[in-house]
């Protein structure tokens, strides 16, 4: 290896581990904040399933971030670095304030922005495709939302009598159990989904294929769910929508749902996007005492200032490194 890759894997180990932590809420923020897992299992669990997620299913993801958003033969080693460490500077910075917002989209525009600011061709139909999903994908999750949890809640099948009590609690554990199985697969979409964030840069410049690349990635979302998964694990568990079993897996199941089939088509979007569209259709369900709207209104602010932010600091650097080095 040179130097230049040794730093430029480091940088991306560092935003895979960044990317674990802030996807803590969404794929775990159910089972967690429903009861039916306590903290340190649900963080283990999800680092375990999204370290195989990134690894064995986020090929075609991975494929579309290193060969379609530039004109790939074109990004340098150090263009690479360059969007790495913006989007790793942004994402860090809304994991530690606790607002989750869209990793994805901060990278494609840290991609868009070193595009602009190295003058490397962007091809803008591919952006065009992935924002028709990203806007599609919080309506959708929230319709669903709203009508799995009136589903769930005619499967509960709440009813005062005394003989229906013994019933409802059998329900109610097997939902826990199915919600924590839905974590898992939340934990599994997301390394599949977002891996390629961070390790896209690896295909760009093709200096590994996308097992070594997921594997690498997928290493640091386990380390970053682990160390620093808590903060925004309790945000959305706590602080959005007060969920009940049922709930908390329409919401969920949705969100994985929505996910795993963009992925499955090339594409990605948003996890926490998703789970908070299922979430307020879920609240909405029950009536909206059950949502946060200050809390939705904080998130909202936060998915709409990433995508501009990953453009103006990267083309930033961009120009600055430009005088320097060959991008």
């Amino acid at each position: 290896m040179t130097m230049e890759l040794i730093v430029l894997v480091a940088a991306v180990l560092a935003f895979s581990w960044s990317i674990g932590a802030h996807y803590t809420g969404a794929c775990m923020g159910m089972p967690y904040g429903s009861g039916s897992i306590k903290l340190r299992p649900a963080l283990w669990l999800m680092a375990i399933f999204a370290l195989i997620g990134a690894t064995v299913l986020s090929h075609r993801v991975e494929r579309t971030v290193g060969l379609s958003i530039l004109a790939s033969h074109r990004v340098t080693l150090t263009a690479a670095l360059v969007i790495v460490v913006a989007a790793f500077v942004l994402t860090t910075i809304y994991t530690a304030v606790k607002v989750p917002t869209s990793t994805i989209q901060i990278l494609v525009f840290c991609v868009v922005g070193l595009g602009l600011g190295a003058g490397i061709p962007v091809h803008w139909l591919t952006i065009l495709k992935l924002a028709a999903v990203w806007v599609a994908a919080p309506p959708v999750a929230l319709g669903l939302g709203y009508l799995l949890t009136h589903a769930l809640d005619r499967l509960v099948g709440f009813n005062p009598a005394p003989e229906a009590a013994v019933r409802q609690a059998r329900v109610l554990r097997t939902l826990a159990v199915i919600l924590v199985a839905v974590g898992a697969a939340a934990s599994l979409t997301m390394g599949a989904n977002d891996v390629s964030n961070a390790t896209g840069v690896f295909i760009m410049t093709r200096q590994f294929g996308v097992w070594t690349a997921g594997a690498i990635g997928g290493l640091g979302l386990l380390i970053g769910v682990l160390t620093w998964g808590k903060p925004l694990l309790n945000k959305v568990a706590f602080d959005v929508v007060h969920v009940d079993l049922s709930m908390a897996s329409a919401a969920q199941l949705v969100q994985a749902l929505v996910v795993i089939l963009a992925v499955a088509f090339g594409f990605f979007t948003s996890m926490n996007q998703a789970l908070v569209g299922a979430m307020t259709g879920a609240g909405l369900a029950r009536g909206q005492n059950r949502i946060e709207w200050r809390a939705i209104t904080n998130i909202v602010k936060g998915w709409i200032v990433g995508p501009p932010s990953g453009i103006v600091l990267t083309f930033l650097i961009a120009k600055a490194a430009g005088i320097w080095f060959p991008l």
